[in-house]
């Protein structure tokens, strides 16, 4: 039993934090910016009103989401739609529709991220979600980064969102463990060749076979993106060249063509977007440190200055070099007839090491590339920096000698984590 002092004490206490805050909000100091709670308990309550409407669940993450961005006086920029507890037929399903049509009706522009994980999308949901990418005038889509992660789409479906890419604001598209043959890559792949909006591109674990090499090759050589992972599929020697050979063609000849010049290398190098720049695991988290720009294909290219956040006027001029480039765990190694392709793979794959000027970041781990190819990688390291070129953060396997190993790693670019870990060191 609780005594009555004690529950008494409890309530005033509660009662005084409550007021402390109320308090708080009332003597903000002038000029600060009005406070997003308003819209973010109205965001809720129009999403909750089109959730019963359609008679769908409302999603857990999305509720607690804006809960907590409402305690904190936040703004809620990134939307996670789950599924509601167990998939049981005594719960109703989880819609995209009601988050979308929420977004239109409240006009929230503050929202940047959509992410969508596990859930069968139906026809009208993709139909909807790609009537809102592809909103233009007063209603602009104000999402620059999708991720569609985990989700079962069928082929109309795909072919729709395919034809939406073309016309959307995206920057960012994340597609990691959806399963795609070649009649679904095809409808993906038509959205996105000549796409100026679209920089980062993720499809990890989606089962893409050596076929999709040159679809991949393609779509890059045609389109903005520079950051692309492909961590965890089956492109092996024959896939993984087909990507490359046009990007490694296209460094060596932009870096012939400025050797003849007078020493563009000297000093500071050409500088890219930054928008292009980070190899995080998942996209959503360079979206914050980003910045975009006009992209010319010159030898030289200017750092963008506005951030990612506001709208991007600006298109980014296509071409076929890459800054990011994740291939980890691709198959590619020196087995059946695959293999007799490693030889032509390494050729290329220097190539993009010694004489591209955008590439930052390259990840083969888990590909067995073997002694050879690994000190050919190591020589093109070298040759990278006595050409000024700037530095480049490569991952390979351990399982080559130690020697090898460890000059590949200290030519490597050493990531912000040690750099940072070392001056603390030294304070």
């Amino acid at each position: 039993m609780i005594k009555p002092g004690l529950h008494r004490s409890r309530v005033d206490s509660e009662h005084c934090k409550t007021m402390r805050r109320a308090k708080e909000r009332k003597q903000k100091p002038k000029g600060t910016p009005p406070s997003v709670v308003p819209a973010l308990q109205k965001f809720l309550k129009t999403y909750q009103k089109h959730c019963m409407q359609s008679q769908t669940s409302l999603c857990p993450a999305i509720q607690r989401d804006l809960k907590n961005s409402i305690d904190r006086e936040q703004i809620l920029r990134k939307f996670m739609l789950v599924r509601a507890g167990d998939s049981t037929a005594s719960h109703l399903p989880v819609s995209l529709e009601p988050l979308l049509m929420t977004i239109q009706d409240e006009s929230y522009t503050l929202g940047k991220e959509v992410c969508i994980w596990g859930l069968q999308l139906t026809n009208p949901e993709i139909a909807r979600l790609a009537l809102f990418l592809e909103s233009k005038g007063q209603t602009i889509c104000p999402i620059t980064t999708l991720e569609i992660i985990n989700c079962k789409m069928d082929l109309w479906s795909l072919g729709r969102l395919g034809k939406a890419l073309q016309f959307s604001s995206l920057h960012f598209l994340v597609l990691d463990y959806c399963k795609f043959g070649n009649e679904e890559l095809e409808s993906i792949f038509s959205g996105l060749e000549n796409n100026q909006r679209l920089q980062g591109l993720s499809l990890r674990y989606c089962g893409l076979g050596p076929p999709s090499g040159p679809k991949l090759g393609s779509v890059i050589s045609q389109s903005a993106i520079c950051e692309l992972h492909l961590d965890g599929n089956h492109l092996q020697c024959s896939g993984t060249l087909a990507l490359l050979r046009p990007i490694a063609e296209y460094a060596e000849m932009e870096g012939k063509d400025q050797s003849t010049l007078a020493s563009p290398h000297t000093g500071n190098p050409p500088l890219l977007p930054q928008v292009c720049l980070g190899g995080s695991s998942a996209l959503s988290q360079i979206v914050k440190s980003s910045e975009a720009a006009t992209v010319k294909r010159t030898s030289q290219r200017e750092r963008g200055k506005r951030g990612i956040g506001k709208k991007v006027k600006r298109l980014m001029e296509a071409g076929p070099w890459v800054v990011t480039l994740h291939l980890a765990d691709n198959s590619i190694d020196r087995t059946g007839k695959e293999g007799e392709q490693l030889l032509d793979l390494t050729r290329t794959l220097t190539c993009l090491i010694k004489y591209s000027t955008h590439l930052r970041e390259i990840d083969l781990g888990n590909n067995v590339l073997g002694e050879m190819a690994a000190v050919d990688i190591l020589e093109a390291l070298r040759a990278r920096k006595t050409g000024k070129l700037p530095p480049l953060k490569i991952t390979v396997t351990p399982r080559i000698s130690s020697d090898t190993f460890t000059s590949i790693w200290k030519h490597s670019k050493k990531s912000n984590r040690t750099s940072k870990r070392k001056k603390k060191v030294k304070n």
